[in-house]
Order: C-alpha cells, then structure tokens, then sequence
C-alpha cells in the first residue's frame, strides 16, 4: 500500500484503513494543535525518532484499559491499604513529559524529543493534553502524560520515581475517570507491564467506534481524512 507524504499546508491524512500493517501510516506533516487533534480523533499518532521525519502511526488492532477492567494485583492491593496515595492532575504538565523523558534517556532513548515537548505543551494549553500524578505519603511516586479528546484519554509515556510509581498513577486514575464517562485508555501499543493491569486488544472496528462517539466526530467513512473549518 505505500506509506503516504504529507503536506505541510494541508492538514489532511489518508484513511487510517491504508496503513501498513505495522501501523505505519504517513510520515511529514508537522504537529501544530490543528493537526494532532485530527490525527488523536482517528486513531493516528506520532512516532519517530529525534532528528527524523515525523511519523504517523495507525495499528489495526488497538491496546486499550477501559477504566472499570483495571487490574490491582493482591501486592498492590497491600500496597495501598499500607500508604496514603493522592492523585495529582496537571500539577505541573512539562514537569511530567520532562520526567518521562529523562527515565528514557537515561536506559533506551526517547522519542521525546524538543519538538515532541512543545507540541504537547501546546496541546496542553488549550485543553486537550493532561499530565497524572500519584503520591505516596506526601512524596511523588510515578505518574504519566497523555491526550484529552471528549470521552477518550491517550496515554503517551509514564514514568516511576518510587517502585510501583507509574502503576499507582494509572490504577488511581482509571477509578478517577471511570464514573466520569472516559471510555477507554489507548495505550496504543502492548506492554507487558500494562498487559498485567488489564489492558488488552480490541479490533479496530470496536475502537473506530469508540472512538467517534467519544471524540463526537462520527463513526469514520472511507474517505481520506480531512479538516474542516467550524
């Protein structure tokens, strides 16, 4: 099928159903609030490596949490009765993506990059990005960042300071969202760490049409994807 070029002065994308089946979709564009709120509302995300062309991704089959499946393990369970957890949100975004970042930087790399941090920010400025902490007993212990679209939440990276970090974060916001309508998590690809709290695969057909009642744009046609001005 080809991977499809994208122009910069059009904010379009070819039908996510085209991409390869890796997931690899488009690459080009640029990642203005415009365009990622197009990307996020079907499925699409950015992936690439710093220093590269931007990289669109689309897997068919999509790894989501739905809030009320999460799975607290007999240890963590423990664990929470033994501490006092509190859940933060949007204490301080860029402090979240920069931590997430550094855990990376620091063992495999990142995707994170200059570029990645100013576009979330931006996301994050108008209302549709948020960063999620946990505390334990008054001291930061994990948390991650993602992007905020109606009833969908798409997780983007995580990160630990104290065992167990990230794994509080998410347990603690799943039942933070899910008497408040958020559908699912898109964890976008699989984990073995987020296998273990409930996350699973759902075909694309189910999570098109999640996703188009949760973003309100409808369920998608067959045409390419295109902006349209309000």
């Amino acid at each position: 099928m080809g991977v499809y070029l994208l122009n910069k002065e059009e904010i379009t994308f070819p039908n996510p159903l085209l991409a390869e089946p890796d997931g690899l979709l488009a690459v080009g564009g640029d990642l203005s609030v415009e365009r990622l709120l197009l990307a996020y509302a079907h499925g699409i995300f950015p992936w690439y490596n710093p220093d590269e062309e931007i990289l669109w991704w689309c897997p068919k089959e999509r790894f989501v949490i739905f809030p009320n499946e999460i799975h607290v393990s007999k240890s963590m369970k423990k664990y929470f009765k033994k501490h006092k957890i509190s859940l933060a949100i949007n204490r301080d975004f860029m402090d979240t993506v920069r931590r997430c970042r550094a855990k990376r930087e620091d063992k495999e790399g990142t995707w994170i990059s200059d570029e990645i941090e100013d576009a979330y920010y931006e996301l994050f400025k108008k209302g549709f990005a948020l960063s999620i902490e946990a505390f334990e007993d008054g001291e930061l212990a994990g948390g991650f960042y993602g992007v905020a679209i109606g009833k969908c939440f798409f997780g983007e990276s995580m990160f630990s300071d104290k065992a167990n970090g990230s794994k509080t974060a998410l347990i603690a916001f799943s039942e933070y969202v899910k008497d408040r309508g958020i559908l699912f998590i898109d964890c976008q690809f699989r984990t073995d760490h987020l296998a273990t709290m409930g996350g699973r695969y759902i075909s694309w057909e189910e999570y098109d049409e999640m996703l188009g009642i949760g973003t309100g744009r409808g369920r998608m046609g067959m045409g390419d994807v295109e902006h349209e001005d309000p």
